[in-house]
């Protein structure tokens, strides 16, 4: 069983917005650090929003905030990402990402640091590509 699944890429022009949903099992979902990942080809995968689930408590990279919102539905397992104001250095696969250990820490550790580590997250969607022109 895939444990992430995410949806609501596509393509947009600047400034419009876009929703993405991650679907995660019930195991996974709950009590967990579930965060929200954008790669380019060539670069490195760069964390842009995390959310705990058990408490909602959230983190948002410097390049996003203000403009990104992550949501969780408790109900439906779920994690949305809200892409607004978007902007073409936006274009990527955006990809859902959980912590496979649940560490009651985790969000701790990435407000202490500061970012969203990709090694502290081990499941991982297939990925939905946002493409944003001008």
């Amino acid at each position: 069983q895939v444990p992430l699944v995410e949806s609501g890429g596509g393509s947009v022009q600047a400034g419009e917005s876009l929703r993405l949903s991650c679907v995660a099992d019930k195991d996974t979902y709950s009590g967990n650090c579930m965060g929200w990942f954008r790669q380019t080809p060539g670069k490195e995968r760069e964390g842009v929003a995390a959310i705990h689930t058990g408490d909602g408590i959230t983190f948002y990279d410097d390049s996003v905030k203000g403009r990104f919102t992550i949501s969780q539905d408790n109900d439906k397992n779920t994690v949305y990402l809200q892409l607004n104001s978007l902007k073409p250095e936006d274009t990527a696969m955006y990809f859902c990402a959980a912590d496979p250990l649940k560490p009651p820490y985790c969000m701790s550790q990435i407000q202490f640091n500061g970012v969203m580590a990709e090694r502290d997250f081990g499941h991982w969607g297939q990925g939905t590509q946002v493409t944003v022109s001008l």
